[in-house]
């Protein structure tokens, strides 16, 4: 039988904020060619409401001794972003901010928005965020015929606000 080998870790949500977590992987340097040079990776999370505040404990699968990690805490009409670190047993919140890029989409009209390039495990750059919600917008994958490589397009709908982030070098 396999094991699951990982770490949890519980954070508290004031009434009114919902926080979720994201990984940030290194692309290994065999596939920096073909692939981003960072990938991010949502945390499985449970809730347990008391009273006016929800304890979320967030899981990470197969964790390296160091772990990169960003907080988006989403409460009504603003996002807080935090990077953060897993070391040992222990999350430890940065004073120093990591290189993300994150806007606000917004359009009149359904469309689709931006193409980009998944690894070769299929891990990918960019999260588009729903923020009423906070789930992800699922991309529809595909394989672009000229460069052989698997890209994805998310549909956003019409009238609708959506957080997206990636992460990238500081330079």
């Amino acid at each position: 039988m396999e094991s699951i080998q990982g770490k949890y870790f519980s954070i508290t949500d004031p009434q009114g904020v919902n926080t979720v977590i994201y990984r940030i992987n290194k692309t290994e340097k065999q596939y920096l060619d073909v692939a981003p040079k960072y990938t991010v990776e949502r945390l499985i999370s449970s809730e347990e409401i008391n009273g006016n505040v929800k304890k979320k404990t967030f899981f990470i699968d197969e964790p390296e001794y160091e772990e990169q990690l960003v907080f988006l805490s989403f409460g009504k009409e603003r996002v807080v972003v935090n990077t953060g670190k897993l070391e040992d047993d222990k999350v430890k919140i940065s004073k120093k901010p990591l290189p993300i890029k994150f806007e606000t989409l917004y359009s009149e009209e359904e469309t689709e928005y931006k193409e980009f390039k998944y690894t070769p495990n299929l891990k990918r750059p960019i999260s588009i965020i729903d923020p009423e919600t906070t789930e992800e917008v699922k991309p529809i994958l595909y394989i672009d015929k000229e460069t052989n490589e698997v890209k994805g397009k998310c549909k956003l709908k019409p009238n609708k606000s959506y957080f997206a982030f990636e992460i990238r070098d500081k330079n």
